[in-house]
């Protein structure tokens, strides 16, 4: 483990909080090898054990959401630039983007990057955008694809999407990683499709919740919008009730973590990418995300850190981890 990572994760005060505090969560986590400490905040491994709570976990989502008739996407964790710009993520998150950069020179430009490594100086200048930025939600990378198919069928569609996912939120809060995953079921079709699709989720959400013997509740929220324009549009969100999270207490001393999101995107996604329905109208879109990672976390919190020792009715919900 990383000492002076350790040493951040205490508050400040007293005269040895090292000896004087029990350790904090995450501190256990590391201990146990659940996580693998890398050097970066936010930016961990996982063990076997988390592995298989995660894989149950999957399998559970796949189980609740068989009657979906979900068409299955998969996409790796990075969309082309012409789609990002399109999304406007930028305009809401710019403190959460990612970009991949990567050495495009020649000999000569290879010549003066390493002599800054020789130098032990910074060589991150000679780096140069690759047009590919990192997938900051699961179903970014499916309203282009469903786009360009042509209108929806009269009873709209459902996707069922997952990948990895980046956000520059480096933290010493194990819930807040600036890598990881997400799975989502993606509605698209007319407004009030979106909203029953919304609302089966919701209570399916809970009742999985529950079922896991988690403390959840469900409140309304708002997405973290930049700037000062983005309270207005937070606060927008919020009077409308386009966003609500399943809530679950994992962190030291913080407010409950939202562990899933039932979201209503209204013509947002389908205007920017003409997706249209079969009646020529613009489609609404809606998506409930299942956070992989924290729900993991929030299981090993409020179970202990051996499933092995979980109720029998929370491994078996899980398939039998």
């Amino acid at each position: 483990m990383d000492a002076h990572t350790l040493t951040e994760a205490r508050p400040a005060g007293g005269a040895d909080p090292m000896a004087a505090q029990p350790p904090t969560f995450l501190e256990s986590l590391l201990a146990a090898g659940l996580l693998i400490q890398t050097g970066v905040r936010g930016l961990y491994g996982r063990s076997a054990v988390f592995e298989g709570i995660a894989d149950g976990l999957n399998a559970a989502f796949t189980r609740i959401g068989a009657d979906q008739n979900a068409e299955v996407l998969r996409f790796p964790p990075a969309i082309g630039k012409d789609d990002f710009e399109t999304s406007e993520y930028l305009k809401s998150f710019p403190q959460l983007a990612g970009t991949i950069h990567s050495f495009c020179g020649d000999d000569r430009g290879h010549r003066q990057l390493l002599a800054r490594l020789e130098d032990k100086q910074d060589w991150t200048d000679q780096q140069q955008f690759t047009g590919v930025v990192m997938t900051p939600a699961a179903c970014y990378p499916i309203y282009p694809v469903i786009g360009k198919r042509g209108p929806l069928p009269a009873e709209g569609k459902i996707v069922d999407v997952m990948s990895y996912c980046y956000r520059h939120e480096p933290s010493l809060e194990p819930t807040r990683m600036q890598l990881f995953r997400q799975r989502e079921y993606v509605c698209l079709g007319s407004p009030e499709r979106i909203v029953a699709f919304r609302e089966l989720w919701m209570e399916r959400g809970l009742a999985f919740g529950r079922a896991l013997q988690l403390p959840v509740e469900v409140d309304v929220a708002n997405d973290p919008f930049f700037g000062r324009g983005g309270k207005i549009v937070a606060d927008s969100q919020r009077e409308l009730k386009l966003k609500f999270e399943l809530l679950i207490p994992v962190n030291d001393g913080a407010p409950p973590t939202a562990c899933m999101s039932f979201n209503y995107h209204m013509d947002h996604f389908g205007a920017l990418w003409h997706i249209g329905l079969h009646d020529g109208g613009v489609a609404h879109t809606g998506c409930v995300g299942f956070g992989i990672e924290r729900l993991v976390l929030a299981l090993l919190k409020h179970h202990g850190l051996d499933p092995a020792r979980w109720p029998q009715a929370v491994r078996e919900t899980l398939g039998g981890i």
